[in-house]
């Protein structure tokens, strides 16, 4: 009796021994076949991830587990030093900045290098393709106020600048590359102390005629839906924000096709096409999937 119920107890933890060995030897698997999209908390980053997703969906069989919205800088740059995730969209501005705690760069190229080399050495990340975008700080001036004054340049807004009331979020009256050094470096003497509000109501400002010049993001959705007219920093102010997938060594490594896939979109989505696809999400309230979707159709991508 006693070795029947030794025998029983043998196999039993045989069969649990051979269920555990399989399960994680799924878990490897899928492991090994999923890649996680991840992407920052705004809707031009949330575009961008899902069409790395989508791309990597039509020209792969991995699975791809889209984990968008997550939060900020912080956020994703840790799950993707944690294996959390494996790509996301960064920006060189960013990774120069706020992850290497370098000096602004002017040279895109040179902080593109930059940020190419550290990563690597420091991280164990490559930067792929950049996207083409420059998703900087710059200044945007209402079409009234450019029908008026013909302004080009952040040179051609100082030499006009008493005759204009300027608005800002506070963030940016509290920045290094800020409201104060910008004026420093041009000159400005604008009419009246700046207006400083939230974010969420500076562009309604600005449309309302409350104020005339504003600080913006070069690929911000309402500038299309407030027909302003962005400005050139022809001295170079602004630090160069441009856009490209990062992506984990180690997932490259296992998955080596996905340089050359996610690198087609190198180029492709200059700062007027991302405005546009940003005002198709953040003001007509279309669907991020079916954004992506019909852009990387039309280039024929997918």
């Amino acid at each position: 009796m006693r070795n029947k119920i030794k025998k029983k107890g043998i196999k039993l933890i045989a069969a649990a021994m051979i269920l555990m060995v399989t399960a994680l030897a799924l878990a490897g698997c899928g492991s090994d076949n999923e890649i996680k999209i991840g992407s920052k908390d705004f809707g031009e980053n949330i575009v961008l991830g899902e069409m790395f997703a989508q791309l990597i969906e039509s020209n792969t069989d991995l699975k791809v587990t889209r984990k968008l919205n997550m939060g900020g800088t912080f956020v994703c740059f840790e799950a993707l030093k944690k294996g959390d995730i494996d790509i996301y969209p960064e920006y060189t501005g960013t990774g120069l900045t706020a992850q290497l705690k370098l000096d602004v760069v002017g040279d895109p190229e040179e902080a593109y290098r930059i940020v190419s080399e550290e990563f690597d050495k420091q991280f164990g990340i490559t930067w792929l393709t950049p996207l083409g975008l420059n998703n900087t700080y710059t200044l945007a001036v209402s079409n009234e106020v450019y029908e008026k004054y013909g302004v080009e340049t952040y040179s051609d807004l100082a030499k006009v600048s008493g005759d204009l009331v300027f608005g800002a979020d506070h963030e940016f009256f509290n920045r290094q590359d800020g409201f104060e050094g910008l004026v420093n470096v041009y000159g400005f003497q604008f009419k009246g102390e700046p207006k400083k509000m939230d974010i969420s109501l500076k562009y309604q400002a600005i449309g309302n005629g409350d104020m005339d010049v504003t600080d913006i993001f070069a690929t911000d959705g309402p500038i299309r839906q407030y027909n302003l007219k962005v400005l050139t920093d022809d001295k170079g102010f602004f630090p160069p924000y441009y856009a490209a997938p990062i992506i984990r060594n180690e997932t490259l490594e296992k998955h080596p096709e996905l340089k050359d896939i996610l690198n087609q979109l190198g180029g492709m989505i200059d700062d007027a096409t991302m405005t546009e696809l940003n005002y198709l999400v953040d003001v007509e309230g279309q669907s991020v999937e079916s954004v992506a979707l019909n852009f990387l159709s039309a280039q024929g991508l997918i």
